[in-house]
């Protein structure tokens, strides 16, 4: 077929980053999450502009699936920074904003992207082999045979997503409430091959966020009329009940036969022998003594009351999100039809309770061993329960990255400015020997260091929202931070109150710069001699392996996008 309209030639741009309108729309996006970072982060609306459902937030999965990115360089970044989150859940923000940092430090250095991408390579593993290093002062082991760690850890997402609405005490609450859900997903017997449970979090709004709590096993929502005629059960034992789980619709619908042709023959009727065959299913049931029968889809009434009949309790439409944590917790198959059920499908269960939730009933499945958990999740409205949705998911996720490797980061901007601290001091005595193996000069180094510190410095000043000055100390690297409106003549001692993470405090006597201002290169030292601390005042922490994931992307993404020659667009 002849085409109507010739096809035109692909766009080829060279040169990317010089243009004006990536430049620009580098700043803007900067501009966006700057602004949303921490927790007096300023929130952002995201709606389509054709009416329908408005987001309020500031977290950086939120707003980068709702921004629509045109330009092929803000669609690399975002790309790399959304599959950093896919992965690790936070340290979406400090990873973007990086990103765009160095991309804005490095086009005003005038250089090569070839020699700024090999310096850049080198400031990374410094910092890489650093982080990872026992001699790292910035970072702290965790110990999970203490709470205090765990709280200050989860705290800190929480308390860095204003949307939540939390105040300190319900910030406090919803975090013992994710730990000790996460301690209920973790096995008791530790086995070559270990597997966490599942925390389901089950959605309570225009509720107190104090109403929140934990359950161990699962709860599935049920009508209350169904609440009444719930028991007795039947069971196998006293302290055993069998469990079949259905993944199929067992409605008696067509659907169900699957594909191909179905030959009926004259005078019988489809209906009645698809029920026929739904009551000898319950007729095995009731044989293999199973008590409860859960369904991902229908159930037809014919068999729901025919189960009743021989007390068995039967629960359908629970969808597709909790059948593998039914599966998990009570080692049932999920069974995709109905001719054959083998004696291996059933699972087992401990006991089955009803509970009642503010205005909802629930079926309370316990296992006989926890790895399965229900999160009941209340706050005020819808908005700032998605956005509680999503930060305790991030902060389950958080500690789960921690049992695997059980280091933090300082938060509060420390890291950050300790880091930027560090690398200046190993930059000011590198040897000759490096500059001739990166095939550059000791003055083109000394730049792109300069533009990468700048770069970590300025995520940690996006955490002062108020015009306010940021300071940091000549002994720890740690940040500091005054609010705006003292007088021209006033100490720094007489201003500041504890750095970002609160390990240190002005009692201390440091001696306090402004940051981002020149100043001799210094060894940052340790926080404390002892690694795993455990200060009461310790307020802000980040995870390890987020943080420094989140900085190699953040690297290695402006790496990328300053060796593009050029972009290839097609037209069509």
């Amino acid at each position: 077929m002849s085409r109507i309209e010739a096809k035109k030639p692909s766009l080829c741009t060279s040169a990317t980053l010089t243009k004006d309108i990536v430049s620009h729309s580098v700043s803007v996006l900067s501009g966006i999450l700057k602004s949303c970072y921490g927790p007096t982060g300023r929130l952002k609306q995201l709606h389509n502009g054709m009416g329908g459902y408005v987001r309020t937030t500031s977290q950086s999965s939120t707003l980068l699936s709702g921004l629509s990115a045109t330009h092929p360089i803000l669609k690399v970044l975002t790309a790399s920074v959304q599959n950093h989150i896919s992965r690790f859940s936070d340290c979406g923000l400090f990873t973007a904003i990086l990103c765009c940092n160095l991309l804005e430090n490095f086009q005003r250095l005038k250089l090569l992207p070839y020699t700024v991408v090999k310096i850049n390579r080198h400031l990374l593993s410094l910092c890489t082999d650093y982080l990872k290093s026992e001699a790292c002062a910035c970072r702290i082991l965790v110990d999970f045979n203490s709470v205090e760690t765990l709280l200050c850890l989860v705290r800190s997402v929480l308390t860095s997503k204003p949307a939540c609405l939390l105040n300190k005490t319900e910030a406090d609450h919803i975090g013992i409430l994710v730990i000790k859900a996460f301690l209920l997903t973790v096995p008791n017997n530790v086995e070559t091959n270990v597997a966490l449970g599942k925390c389901i979090i089950v959605p309570v709004k225009n509720k107190r966020v104090m109403d929140s709590t934990v359950f161990s096993g699962l709860l599935i929502e049920i009508p209350e009329l169904q609440l009444a005629r719930t028991f007795p059960i039947r069971r196998v034992s006293s302290s055993n009940i069998k469990m079949a789980l259905f993944c199929i619709s067992l409605s008696g619908d067509h659907s169900s036969t699957g594909e191909g042709t179905v030959v009926v023959h004259h005078g019988v009727s489809l209906e009645l022998a698809e029920l026929d065959q739904l009551l000898n299913l319950g007729k095995q049931l009731v044989n293999d003594q199973v008590g409860l029968v859960v369904c991902q889809k229908v159930i037809h009434p014919s068999l729901k009351q025919y189960l009743k009949e021989h007390h068995i309790i039967s629960v359908d439409r629970v969808g597709l999100s909790v059948m593998e944590p039914l599966s998990q917790m009570t080692g049932s198959k999920p069974i995709a039809a109905i001719h054959s059920l083998s004696p291996s499908c059933y699972g087992s269960l401990k006991d089955l309770h009803t509970e009642n939730f503010v205005s909802k009933c629930f079926l309370h499945l316990i296992p006989n061993d926890t790895l399965v958990c229900s999160l009941i999740l209340c706050n005020r409205n819808e908005t700032a329960w998605d956005e509680l949705k999503v930060a305790c998911q991030t902060a389950e996720h958080i500690l789960q990255l921690t049992v695997k490797q059980p280091l933090a980061l300082l938060g509060g901007g420390c890291t950050e400015t300790h880091l930027a601290s560090y690398v200046k001091y190993k930059v000011f005595n590198l040897p000759t020997s490096t500059f001739k193996a990166l095939d550059c000069s000791q003055t083109q180094y000394q730049l792109v260091a300069d533009a990468f510190c700048h770069s970590l410095e300025s995520v940690a000043c996006c955490l002062e929202h108020d015009n306010g000055e940021i300071l940091t100390d000549a002994v720890y690297g740690h940040f500091w931070s005054i609010p705006s409106g003292f007088p021209s003549d006033a100490r720094w001692s007489d201003l500041v109150s504890k750095c970002g993470c609160g390990i240190h405090s002005k009692q201390q006597k440091l001696k306090w710069m402004v940051l981002r201002n020149q100043h001799t290169p210094f060894t940052p030292q340790s926080c404390c001699k002892d690694p795993c601390v455990k200060s009461p005042d310790l307020r802000a922490l980040d995870c390890f392996a987020a943080k420094c994931s989140g900085l190699q992307v953040a690297v290695e993404t402006a790496n990328l996008i300053l060796d593009l020659s050029y972009i290839i667009e097609d037209q069509n």
